[in-house]
């Protein structure tokens, strides 16, 4: 998926970098996400442990804590279905960008405590407003 046309913001650039690398989730899970939706049990241990989706074991609440401050930075889509929400999870484009500048790689970079404090502010502010 091309992402050149779509501008983000420096801001939300480097909130999305640090949300990815400070998540326990492996750069396998956001190329699965790319090709297809993958479901919440799928991601969470132990499933997740033996996908190699996770760089460390996170039970099925964490995950989706996880997950859902993905969507909130803007890496991550719910998947809908006929019905509506599913339990499925999907890049979007800023998702897309990102993985491309990792992909080569074979890993994200290991965050920094900076990057965790950064993070952490982060969520805290957005929170506030909800």
């Amino acid at each position: 998926m091309a992402t050149q046309g779509i501008g983000f913001t420096p801001e939300s650039l480097i909130r999305a970098i640090c949300a990815v690398k400070c998540s326990p989730f492996t750069l396998r899970l956001l190329v699965e996400l790319a090709e297809k939706g993958v479901p919440l049990k799928a991601i969470a241990h132990p499933e997740g442990t033996q996908n190699q989706y996770l760089t460390r074991a996170v039970g099925l609440t964490s995950a989706e804590n996880c997950l859902l401050w993905l969507v909130q930075v803007g890496v991550l889509r719910r998947e809908v279905d006929g019905q509506g929400i599913t339990d499925s999870f999907r890049l979007t484009p800023l998702g897309f960008r990102i993985l491309e500048q990792w992909r080569s790689q074979g890993s994200f970079p290991a965050p920094t405590w900076g990057d965790r404090l950064r993070n952490f502010l982060a969520k805290i502010q957005i929170s506030q407003f909800l």
